[in-house]
């Protein structure tokens, strides 16, 4: 054990030390991130650079969500601050880490080992009798994906100009091998042609001229990919497979755009793609009214303001048809189900109704009635009323969540690494409202 900094005498200071002691007492949590790690780190002092321990990886993630931090920001606070450096088990004589080691280590944490350090939190909250999970909330948000708002003219410019610059790093790899010409500047010029277009009829020879000469990048680029793969070099390799992953989404881009543009066709938004960068996002409409680039994500609180559960969905299913899922989620998590449920309008139905008293939860109530009566939901008028109040607390936990920890939008790139950013925020959110009820 290093010789760490004095204890400071500040709230803050004190939240972190109390986050200390609920991870300390869970080792079960560092040997989860160690396997993510790859098991080792090495302590001989002579075979280079220590390197992080997955007790220092798990806590710079948390100080990072809890903070905001960027990587560059949190490699300068973990020097600088020192409640910080206490709470990241950083010595006094330990020059701390660069940005690009906390990225490497943070990021290599799975959404699987995100998700078994809450169910470890979970589990400490009960046993410590802060939340005893008999008594749920339950709503549905949206996580944004770090994207610019899609449109079909600046995904086929996207196309050119990323594909222009791998067809660039291939020339500069094989030189008069690779043949090709750039568009990016008229891809660019046609895109905010199409954007100050003032009607269909402008607009449309416009769009025909991006797609041709996207179409003409795409072709350059299959043909690279091709002479790529017959050079045996790891980087021609990478090279090769990034034409081939970013040719692909050109394709579809193209398709979407000749469908919706050219033919007049309504294109699903399942069979949508909105980023060439983030390609797992999904087109999520909202109450019919505002539309969302991202995932939706369901999610049970407690009574004790914890988030006992998050659900990351693929798509854009009706609340309708996770309302069975969740329950039977808090089941497995607890072992039993709640005796209330709380749940927003949507969930609503018949159905589920039934579903949900067919497992024994006495009190259901939907926040809106949908024709259901309340005694039907529950066992009186009083109780109803009472649960309909408890369910409005999730919107409040929502409401922290993406303006305290950044839930709002998902900063990290990947569908990897989406849903561990979401879990990751969970659990921070979770070990703070742990500390604080520890320390009111």
């Amino acid at each position: 054990m290093p010789l760490m900094p004095a204890e400071t005498d500040h709230p803050q200071a004190k939240e972190l030390a109390a986050i200390s002691r609920i991870i300390s007492s869970k080792p079960i949590i560092c040997e989860l991130v160690l396997q993510d790690l790859g098991g080792h780190r090495s302590t001989d002092n002579n075979s280079g650079a220590k390197g992080m321990s997955a007790d220092q990886v798990l806590r710079a993630a948390i100080v990072k969500i809890l903070y905001g931090f960027s990587y560059k920001d949190l490699a300068f606070h973990i020097v600088d601050s020192q409640s910080i450096r206490r709470f990241c088990q950083i010595g006094i004589a330990d020059k701390g880490f660069k940005k690009s080691a906390l990225n490497n280590n943070i990021k290599a944490i799975s959404d699987d080992t995100w998700h078994a350090i809450h169910t470890e939190i979970i589990g400490y909250a009960e046993d410590q009798k802060v939340e005893k999970g008999r008594e749920v909330r339950i709503d549905c948000t949206v996580v944004e994906s770090n994207i610019h708002a899609p449109s079909d003219s600046t995904l086929l410019y996207d196309a050119v100009r990323v594909l222009a610059r791998l067809l660039n790093c291939a020339k500069d790899m094989l030189g008069s091998r690779i043949i090709f010409q750039d568009h990016t500047r008229r891809a660019k010029k046609r895109m905010l042609a199409i954007q100050y277009a003032k009607n269909d009829k402008e607009r449309k020879p416009r769009y025909k001229d991006l797609i041709k000469v996207s179409k003409k990048t795409l072709g350059y680029a299959l043909s690279a990919k091709e002479r790529l793969s017959a050079v045996v070099s790891p980087s021609a390799l990478g090279l090769s497979l990034e034409l081939e992953t970013f040719a692909q989404l050109t394709e579809q881009v193209i398709d979407q755009a000749e469908r919706r543009v050219i033919k007049g066709q309504q294109v699903p938004a399942a069979e949508k793609i909105v980023s060439l960068f983030e390609p797992h996002t999904d087109v999520i409409v909202k109450d019919r009214r505002d539309t969302y680039y991202g995932h939706k994500i369901c999610l049970t609180g407690g009574a004790s303001n914890l988030i006992l559960d998050c659900l990351i969905v693929e798509g854009n299913p009706a609340d309708t048809s996770l309302t069975e899922t969740m329950l039977d989620r808090q089941q497995g998590l607890y072992g039993r189900y709640p005796l209330k449920a709380a749940l927003d309008g949507g969930f609503a139905s018949k159905k589920n109704l039934k579903i949900a008293k067919s497992k024994k939860i006495k009190d259901v109530c939907f926040a809106k009635k949908r024709g259901l009566a309340e005694t039907d939901m529950c066992r009186s008028h009083y109780v109803y009323k009472r649960l309909r109040r408890f369910r409005a607390g999730i919107e409040a936990g929502i409401s922290w969540l993406k303006r305290s920890f950044g839930l709002d939008r998902c900063t990290w790139k990947g569908w990897r690494s989406f849903k561990s950013y979401v879990w990751a925020t969970v659990v921070s959110a979770n070990l703070l409202t742990i500390a604080r009820k520890q320390l009111a």
